[in-house]
């Protein structure tokens, strides 16, 4: 629910806002897309600042704090009338992002599950899409119903009702605090290494991250995949629309997106604990690549809704493979700290990702050069995580010297 909130209405709230923003207020394209790219840089940073904090204390009352920062920053966006003023709203938008989401969601599941931490973030993770597919379609009825004067008061209302309860009422840090045991004591009988106690629990300092060829793997193969995946849904509705003529249809079609990365986590959460979950990254980079590539060249109405919930199967799973990763590669106890140093390279590769698409369609007043770049992007990235393999433990690396 946490989830639902956060990435409606921190994420693919941006995408609903950006036709809106320049024809309300005359801006370009790239303009309002570096509003976005700004924001997704600085809630990068801000979850590295906090990441060390979540490891030790935990994410609840940044979370909190998050969250009202959040709802505050989207409604001031229904009133902005100067350039500035948008990227102010989007400032703090994505500090309140990093807070309230970042690593906070992803260290709690990371210390409730180790063997089941894949069928477990599978639901969980169920969240965010459910965001694109309700907010979407309620910030664009929004928007045609009272402009963004009415979608960005609209929208916070929700994240404030929905979110504080959850925040307050529910959620728990770390299952020692209420005595009960991680997997709830059933583990899943997995011959998978990476879920040992001698990784799970080594204490991991940044330095010694950043001497492993994993991390450098992780940082630039999600910097990539993720700027080129953020920059197409930023830019779907915006491309769709001009594809169907018609606004609502356009929002459907990222609805089907966020439909299609549910099945798809359901069904990685069923087998996802049982494969090599570093070659079924590499396996979703390659198709999310290719269906970008499709959508761009087929005009096709039919093929084109079969294609975007491609997509769909793709892009919530990257998000959920970057956390389970991570997870395998440097454990649970230093998650967060990772997580956000990993979180500052990818949230600023993330937000040049609709910058970069707005730019270029600026220039060529098509998107399909830029798709092009986005594609190109995808299946290097492939290519990169390909090599995140989990670093030897001190002990072995002794023994093999």
């Amino acid at each position: 629910m946490i989830m639902f909130v956060g990435v409606g209405v921190g994420y693919y709230a941006l995408a609903v806002f950006l036709r809106p923003l320049q024809e309300e207020n005359g801006w370009s394209n790239a303009a309002v897309s570096g509003a976005t790219g700004m924001y997704f840089s600085v809630s990068g940073i801000t979850a590295a600042i906090f990441g060390p904090r979540i490891d030790r204390t935990g994410p609840i009352g940044l979370m909190l704090i998050g969250t009202v920062g959040m709802a505050a920053a989207i409604a001031a966006v229904g009133s902005v009338s100067e350039l500035w003023h948008l990227y102010a709203a989007y400032a703090v938008l994505a500090v309140s992002f990093g807070m309230a989401l970042g690593t906070g969601t992803s260290s709690i599941m990371s210390r409730w599950f180790v063997t089941r931490r894949a069928q477990a973030m599978s639901i969980a993770f169920i969240g965010p899409s459910l965001g694109g597919m309700v907010l979407v379609p309620l910030g664009t009825a929004l928007i045609s119903a009272g402009g963004l004067g009415l979608a960005g008061p609209g929208l916070a209302l929700v994240a404030l009702v929905v979110g504080i309860p959850f925040i307050v009422g529910v959620l728990i840090w770390d299952p020692q605090q209420v005595d009960a045991e991680v997997d709830f004591g059933r583990p899943l009988d997995v011959a998978n290494t990476a879920l040992g106690d001698d990784v799970q629990h080594r204490l991991w300092s940044r330095a010694e991250a950043v001497r492993t060829v994993a991390f450098w793997s992780l940082l630039v193969g999600f910097a990539l995949v993720l700027c080129a995946q953020t920059g197409f849904i930023i830019h779907q509705l915006a491309f769709l629309e001009d594809r169907f003529g018609s606004a609502s249809a356009a929002s459907f079609a990222l609805t089907v997106t966020a439909f299609g990365s549910i099945i798809a986590r359901l069904v990685v959460g069923i087998f996802g604990d049982r494969i090599n979950r570093r070659l079924l990254t590499v396996a979703l980079f390659a198709v999310q690549g290719l269906s970008v590539l499709g959508v761009t060249l087929i005009d096709n109405t039919v093929l084109t809704w079969v294609l975007v919930l491609v997509i769909g199967f793709t892009i919530g799973n990257v998000y959920m493979m970057q956390t389970l990763l991570v997870s395998d590669v440097f454990g649970q106890v230093s998650f967060a700290t990772i997580m956000g140093l990993i979180g500052v390279v990818t949230g600023i590769g993330t937000g040049f990702g609709p910058l970069i698409v707005g730019w270029v369609e600026d220039v060529t007043g098509s998107y399909r050069v830029p798709f092009f770049v986005t594609t190109a992007m995808t299946m290097l990235a492939a290519v990169v995580v390909s090599q995140a393999r989990p670093p030897r433990p001190p002990a072995a690396a002794a023994d093999a010297r």
